[in-house]
């Protein structure tokens, strides 16, 4: 754990390796046809919670097919950029105000509020199936 804390560049580096393997594993293995995991709160409740249709759309995104993944899960999409401004930001991210946590929380709270409700338009935000 010391060798990560000394060196940041192998903790990022070793970071993007895992996430590059992950999307070449999911750019050949299409979510439906391999046993990825099922969402535990959607098997349980069946509601769709704020990453339910995430893998789906992170595939469509590999293959090209924007509309699609922004119907599957538009949160996941539009939070790609700010996921990799974390990666490569040269401070900490426990540097982060605590009101941009609870925004965040606020945001994801009222998006799996309104992906829930089975009335035109918020049908486009339930994820494809």
């Amino acid at each position: 754990m010391e060798i990560l804390q000394k060196h940041p560049l192998l903790t990022r580096s070793a970071l993007l390796a895992a996430c590059a393997a992950g999307l070449v594993f999911l750019y050949f293995f299409k979510p439906g046809s391999f046993p990825y995991p099922a969402c535990v709160f959607h098997e349980i409740t069946g509601l769709y919670c704020p990453g339910c249709g995430s893998t789906r759309a992170l595939y469509q995104l590999l293959h090209g097919n924007i509309l699609t993944a922004l119907h599957d899960n538009v949160m996941a999409v539009l939070a790609i950029p700010f996921f990799i401004y974390a990666a490569f930001r040269k401070k900490p991210l426990s540097l982060i105000h605590p009101y941009w946590i609870w925004g965040l929380f606020c945001v994801l709270v009222v998006f799996t509020i309104l992906r829930n409700i089975p009335v035109y338009p918020f049908t486009y935000l339930a994820p494809l199936s």
